[in-house]
This record gives structure tokens, C-alpha cells and sequence, in this order.
């Protein structure tokens, strides 16, 4: 490819949106003091820091003391979970975790550490589409449920969980029970108002919404039972230790104010591209399979998930590179991974098949030429590599 690039993989990151970088440049040269202390240069950035903080809480329909700052999607969840399910031991209030087999590794790896602590993890199983069986689910609460942590928008396949159903399902069998979502990938593609959604704690990070890297935050609703894990100053009032990252911060919210300003205009935009995507690789490409839901509805606005016969999803990514198109196999997370995805596991996707996984996921700055240029280039890599393959030559000789 001559001409620029193509980023096909914003759920991995996205680009730092120009107006954010100017929000947060005044916090990286002049304002650059620490938010704790008392004097003028202190003082000025304790103000940007408070400003951003209600800012948030406007988006999220919360109290601003209700946002913790974070250093990211992953470090929430990990609080979320510890938190929540310490303060339920040290009262008394049970030590069972709910959560679902699809989750981000940054919930389901601190599940698997708190399994090894003593506490008892259920994880829900999910059709083949992703999405979780409420009967199930509200057979699984019991008394002894402490937490149950459902992502709101699956990373790798798109699926957009009834987030509002599910909350309101585990709070009918039990109230005490706190409800956590991790919806990193669904801020500035769905909803997120918390009172609308029921959740008493929601995840984010900055760099899934054009926002900077390194920065993210947890809503915690008022009242909720926390064992707060990272110790030191008494900032985030004693809930997190660490000089906040105010320019972060700064830049966090002003993507998530771009965001939800943008929005329809910004989702429209993703779906036309998503739509022709999801029609356009299974017409040009024999032996491909989408993943994730079949009814558009139920998927992220920019996601399209694949897998393909006969091939690994790492060549056809490599080749992609090669060809000018940025894309991922799934995860970010786990892209140096030799196992399978586990959530093409969970969705009952065979491992052959699941090796040939490719995810395509678009943003603002994509176009509908751009997206031409990926179906027009994808049929003669799979083309190529297939006919590398002796399995793929021996089923096309047969």
C-alpha cells in the first residue's frame, strides 16, 4: 500500500483526539502542581482536578466524590473485585463472586488470585453469540454472593451484555449483593448513566475513547461496602493512593465529553462501516465464520469479529501489516498468546477454527473507502496463505 495507513483495531487504543491534547497541555507545563498541597501552584491544578472530576460525574449521572481516579481500565477492575470482596469478608457478608467466562483477563485473572485467597468464583457460561442466560445467573445468587462483575461491551466480539436486565436480576435475589460492570468498551457507544443502568460500580479507561493512555477511573456508588488496596497519601479521599495524574485526568474527561457530544453522529458513522464489514468479508472470502451476535442490535457500533478456515489469524495479521491495515486477532491483551481465545472457547467456537480469528474494529477517523480497501485486499491474503496450508490444499482437493 502507497498511501496511508489503515487503524482497524480501536478497541485495542485509539488515537489521542487533538482537542483533548490541548485540554490537557496546560496541566503538563504550566498547572503543574501537586493537587494536594496548599499553595497557588497547588492549588491551580487541585482546581483542574475538581473541575474534570464533575465534568465525569455529569456523563456518568453520579456525585462527583463517587469517581475514583485509576491508572486504567485494569487497575479498576482489579479494585472493584478486591475491594468489594474483602469489605464482604471483614463484615461477615459472604466470600462468592459471580462473573462470566468472557471477561477481560484484568477480571478474570484477579478472580482466578482470589479463588487462591479462599474465596468461591462461579463463572457463567455463554451461548454462541456471548451473551449470559439470566436463569442461569439468578440461579448461581445465593446469601453468600458478595459480587457479581459482568462487562457491559465483550472486547474481542462485541457483544453488549443486558447490563440493566442483569443488575436488576441479581438485585431482586439479593440487595446486598453489589454489581460491578466493566464497560471500558462502551463508553462512547452506549449508555452509561448509572442509576439507569443499576450498577454500583462501572470501569473505564481513558485510551478506548480517544483519551491518553495510563488513565482510567472506577465509579464507586456512595455507601458501597469497599477494602480500598492501594496505600500511601490519603488522596482520592484515602480511596487511592498516588499523586493524581491531572493532565490524564483532564484528557479523560474531555474525551469522554467529546464522546457523548458526538455521539449519534460518531455511532452512526461506526455502524455503516461495521454493517459493511460484517457483509463484506463473508462475501469476497470462502470459510469464514463472523463471531459474536448474529442481529446487529446486540453488537458494539465499530466491531466486527471473524474466523477463518485454515489459517492462523497471527498470518493474516501479518500480512494485513504488510498490506498498510493495522487489525488484531482479538485482545490486545493476550495478542502474543499461542492459546485459542477464551472467548471463542466460552462461545463453543472450535480451536482449529478459533487460531483464525480477526478482529476489525473502526473509528471516526475511518472511511467507507478505507473499509473497500481492506475487502478488496483480504480475499488474495486468505487466497495466499491458505494455499501455504497442506490441511487446506488436501480439503480443496477433495
Amino acid at each position: 500500500m502507497t498511501g496511508p495507513r489503515i487503524y482497524l483495531d480501536h478497541a485495542a487504543t485509539t488515537p489521542l483526539d487533538e482537542r483533548v491534547l490541548e485540554a490537557m497541555l496546560p496541566y503538563l507545563r504550566g498547572h503543574w502542581g501537586n493537587p494536594s498541597s496548599l499553595y497557588a501552584e497547588a492549588q491551580e491544578a487541585r482546581r483542574g482536578l475538581d473541575a474534570a472530576r464533575r465534568s465525569m460525574a455529569q456523563v456518568l449521572g453520579c456525585k462527583p466524590q463517587e469517581i475514583v481516579m485509576t491508572a486504567g481500565g485494569s487497575e479498576s477492575d482489579n479494585t472493584a473485585l478486591r475491594g468489594v470482596v474483602y469489605a464482604a469478608r471483614r463484615q461477615g457478608r459472604g466470600d462468592h463472586i459471580i462473573t462470566t467466562a468472557i471477561e477481560h483477563h484484568a477480571v478474570l485473572h484477579e478472580a482466578e488470585r482470589l479463588e487462591q485467597e479462599g474465596f468461591r468464583v462461579t463463572y457463567l457460561g455463554v451461548d454462541g453469540e456471548g451473551f449470559i442466560n439470566l436463569a442461569e445467573l439468578e440461579e448461581a445468587v445465593s446469601d453468600e454472593t458478595a459480587l457479581v462483575s459482568i462487562m457491559y461491551v465483550n472486547n474481542e466480539v462485541g457483544t453488549v451484555e443486558p447490563i440493566e436486565e442483569v443488575a436488576r436480576a441479581v438485585k431482586a435475589k439479593n440487595p446486598q449483593t453489589v454489581f460491578h460492570t466493566d464497560a471500558v468498551q462502551a463508553i462512547g457507544a452506549l449508555d452509561v448513566s448509572v442509576d439507569r443502568l443499576g450498577v454500583d460500580l462501572l470501569s473505564i479507561g481513558a485510551h478506548k475513547f480517544y483519551g491518553p493512555k495510563g488513565v482510567g477511573a472506577l465509579y464507586v456508588r456512595q455507601r458501597t461496602p469497599m477494602h480500598w488496596q492501594q496505600l500511601g497519601g490519603g488522596q482520592e479521599k484515602n480511596r487511592r493512593a498516588g499523586t493524581e495524574n491531572v493532565a490524564g485526568v483532564v484528557g479523560m474527561t474531555k474525551a469522554m465529553e467529546l464522546a457523548y457530544d458526538d455521539f449519534d453522529a460518531c455511532n452512526t458513522h461506526s455502524r455503516a462501516l461495521r454493517d459493511r464489514l460484517i457483509a463484506g468479508v463473508p462475501e469476497r472470502v470462502p470459510g469464514v465464520h463472523p463471531t459474536g451476535p448474529a442481529s446487529l442490535d446486540g453488537r458494539a457500533p465499530n466491531n466486527a469479529s471473524f474466523c477463518f478456515e485454515g489459517i492462523e489469524g497471527e498470518a493474516i495479521l501479518i500480512a494485513l501489516d504488510l498490506a498498510g491495515v493495522a487489525a488484531s486477532s482479538g485482545s490486545a491483551c493476550t495478542s502474543g498468546s499461542l492459546e485459542p481465545s477464551h472467548v471463542l472457547t466460552a462461545l463453543g467456537v472450535p480451536e482449529e477454527l478459533a487460531r483464525g480469528s480477526l478482529r476489525l474494529t473502526v473509528g471516526k477517523e475511518n472511511t467507507q473507502e478505507q473499509v473497500d480497501y481492506l475487502l478488496e485486499t483480504l480475499p488474495g491474503i486468505v487466497e495466499r496463505l491458505r494455499s501455504l496450508s497442506p490441511q487446506w490444499r488436501e480439503r480443496g482437493a477433495t
